[in-house]
């Protein structure tokens, strides 16, 4: 039964991290990639779809990505989201392509992604540390069963603390990542 609330802990914990990866894809750093674009919505017939769903995306060079539509009447549409989603790019209509050049990152700009990124690893601690807090959880259920011995709790909280630390410790080292790859000029 422990084990069993381990290892879900710690798969969960695994997950914290992949989401965290994810998000943090989202962050440019200078350089073009198709992720930055994964979370703009687009109104497709009435409902909202994501943007690699309704065109093509592609890196045509290091500073520049291109968006070409499945249908023509696509491009306004796909033009606005990437306008209204708040990621400073200024897309270009050239007949059905979209161009998208990526400004240089200011230093100010790179400081504000510091931060935001930041923020994101800090979502990802609390994330984890509500794992640990349903693990204990479900532990101290297990002692009011009287299916576990208190040093059995104590043994296995001292576990999960453990399993807590490792996955902080891989968020921090992360985000440090990310941090050093945002400021390099």
């Amino acid at each position: 039964m422990i084990n069993e609330i381990y290892k879900d802990a710690k798969s969960r914990m695994a997950k914290s991290i992949d989401a965290l990866n994810h998000e943090l894809t989202g962050v440019r750093t200078g350089r073009a990639n198709t992720s930055l674009l994964d979370g703009i919505m687009v109104d497709y017939y009435g409902s909202a779809t994501p943007l690699n769903q309704v065109a093509n995306v592609a890196v045509s060079d290091s500073r520049t990505l291109t968006v070409t539509p499945w249908e023509k009447s696509m491009v306004a549409p796909i033009e606005k989201a990437i306008m209204t989603a708040d990621l400073g790019l200024n897309p270009m209509t050239a007949g059905t392509n979209i161009r998208i050049p990526l400004p240089p990152l200011t230093e100010e700009r790179r400081k504000e992604l510091v931060k935001l990124v930041g923020h994101i690893g800090e979502q990802a601690k609390v994330a984890i540390r509500n794992i640990r807090r349903d693990a204990n959880s479900q532990l101290k259920n297990l002692l009011n069963d009287k299916e576990i011995t208190e040093d059995e709790l104590r043994r296995a909280e001292d576990q999960i603390q453990k399993l807590t630390d490792e996955y902080v410790k891989k968020v921090d080292s992360i985000v440090k990542e990310k941090d050093d790859e945002l400021m390099e000029i």
